[in-house]
């Protein structure tokens, strides 16, 4: 376990872009964040799913000794790859992001649904390793750190590895391999036809070693032509190697599967149908109340008692198959019987609540369930859960506010000044407090983001000397980069404080402002569902936050 001090100073890390204090420089001094989950409240002795609610997808765990750490993708946002750590396997502490700093990856010009796919975390011999891809920005690479908390190496790149979704697994004999999603042996079949490789890997030299060999192509029934194999991880029980995957693609089909083998040089066989897939949702209603859809990706562990658990995505569609705060973290038991392991039995919808695993309680700031917080910006480093897009944030922290500088048209420009926090509930307020006004042809407010083409803005707009407050809209390409606007007000120039507020519920957005204590609606029921990931399209989730612009 890493000292105290040193696991501050990591959560205190993030990389700024240093903006000196000008004229034009806006100037917020609080972000308040209340999230409500309106299911019932957690049954003593219980746990809440999901574990990690949000934008947290793509989990992959390692257990050393009585601790557990783990890792989630994060695509083209910046920060990227947050780090957790827990005693219990349910409350989890962020110890930062092991990618922190912009020359590590470079996410360039990006959509927000590339960059960093589906890393896996592994430990041996005093050595953290994390193998990831960073899609289109240079492919499969590792990162390695002594302490989880970081500080996390630069990538050295795997440039023989084509494909996503590596993992390590370490043998009981010393020897190291790598796994992952690649393609087929031979030429494609089908679309979404992948294979699952496996090649040995020097954990010293940090480089694969020998010939690859496809060990599963297409999925665990290749005659009904699986489609998207990926996420693989190899475990060991009782002498036997195991291979989990998911399958069917991240939508509503996902599906999690298990196969098995003797030894790594022997044919890895499928787990029965009776008890393939071991993880799905995609054979239950879909019209049934409180719906929780596309589970898999998962990863299994053992913890010290014996008892075997698994981590894994899904979602909460609040209509259809609409979501907006992206695919979350879960966490259930795993059952053994006849030498295979189930995390769900078919047709059993995945529980909002577990029994606690048998592990003594930890303690950290909640993840899940109905909570609020707020940042008054007078730390000197930003908590690490706040995010920008595709490279260190265009932020300062001054005079116990946060600093930004309007830059390039938000949607437009790849590297905005934005700053921001993910959206994790569905019934999401976010309050803003603004000090400053901008200049002509500026904007200032808050953003919900969930792609360059799917947003929605609040902000104090300077049009022909005159601040009004503006609601747009952005649904497509098509529409202008600043967005259309949807609703309009007036705002009188004069000192003081203006505070913004934004609340989602589900597929609706009401927009107000507020000068002293009365607050004023601008806009109300504004269609939200243009940031569902149904309709947005991608991997990502929605996050909320901070910008400054030009909109000519």
């Amino acid at each position: 376990m890493m000292k105290r001090t040193r696991i501050m100073a990591t959560i205190l890390l993030l990389a700024f872009a240093s903006s000196p204090v000008v004229a034009r420089t806006m100037r917020f001094t609080r972000f308040e964040y209340r999230g409500v989950d309106s299911g019932p409240t957690t049954p003593a002795g219980h746990y809440r799913n999901p574990i990690i609610s949000g934008f947290y997808p793509d989990p992959s765990v390692v257990r050393v000794g009585a601790d557990f750490y783990l890792v989630n993708s994060s695509f083209s946002w910046f920060p990227g790859i947050p780090v957790w750590h827990s005693r219990d396997l349910v409350h989890w502490r962020r110890l930062g992001n092991a990618i922190d700093r912009p020359g590590q990856l470079d996410f360039g010009k990006l959509g927000l649904s590339r960059g960093v796919f589906a890393p896996g975390i592994a430990w041996h011999k005093g050595r953290f390793y994390i193998v990831g891809t960073c899609v289109d920005c240079g492919g499969n690479f590792v990162i390695t750190a002594r302490d989880a908390a970081g500080p996390w190496s630069d990538p050295t790149w795997l440039r023989d590895v084509e494909g996503i979704d590596p993992s390590l697994f370490f043998d009981d004999d010393g020897s190291a391999w790598l796994i992952n999603n690649r393609g087929p042996v031979g030429p494609p079949r089908y679309d979404g036809h992948r294979a699952i490789w496996l090649q040995r890997f020097d954990p010293d030299g940090l480089r694969t070693v020998g010939p690859a060999r496809a060990i599963v192509d297409g999925g665990v029934d290749p005659s009904a032509n699986p489609v998207w194999i990926e996420g693989p991880h190899l475990f060991k029980r009782e002498g036997r190697y195991y291979l989990s995957a998911a399958e069917g693609g991240t939508s509503v089909n996902h599906s999690q599967v298990i196969l098995r083998a003797d030894s790594l040089s022997s044919a890895f066989r499928p787990a029965p149908p009776a008890i393939n897939p071991i993880l799905t949702q995609r054979d239950l209603d879909p019209s049934r109340p409180r719906p929780v859809t596309s589970a898999g990706h998962a990863d299994l562990l053992q913890l010290p008692n014996g008892e075997w658990w698994a981590v894994f995505l899904a979602t909460r569609p609040y209509a259809g198959n609409l979501y907006n705060i992206g695919r979350e973290t879960y966490l259930l038991p795993v059952t053994w019987r006849g030498g295979w392991p189930t995390i769900l039995p078919h047709g059993v919808g995945v529980p909002q609540f577990g029994t606690l695993p048998r592990l003594p309680r930890d303690v950290a700031p909640p993840t899940t369930g109905s909570f609020a917080f707020v940042d008054r910006f007078t730390e000197r480093r930003l908590d690490p859960a706040w995010l920008a897009i595709r490279g260190p944030a265009k932020a300062s922290l001054s005079r116990g506010g946060l600093m930004l500088v309007p830059g390039g048209t938000l949607g437009k420009d790849a590297r905005p000044a934005f700053i921001g926090r993910r959206q994790v509930h569905d019934d999401a307020t976010v309050v803003a407090t603004i000090d400053s006004l901008p200049a002509e042809g500026e904007r200032v407010g808050v953003a919900a983001i969930q792609s360059d083409d799917a947003l929605l803005t609040v902000a104090l707009v300077r049009r022909n000397g005159a601040i009004r407050v503006e609601v747009a809209r952005r649904d497509t390409a098509a529409d202008p980069a600043a967005g259309r606007v949807v609703a309009s007000a007036a705002l009188p120039t004069k000192p003081g404080a203006v505070r913004l507020r934004v609340h989602i519920k589900a597929g609706h957005a009401d927009f107000a402002v507020a000068r002293g204590a009365a607050w004023r609606t601008i806009a109300s029921d504004v269609d939200a569902t243009s940031l569902s990931t149904e309709r947005a399209g991608g991997f990502v989730g929605t996050v909320i936050g901070l910008f400054a612009d030009r909109f000519r």
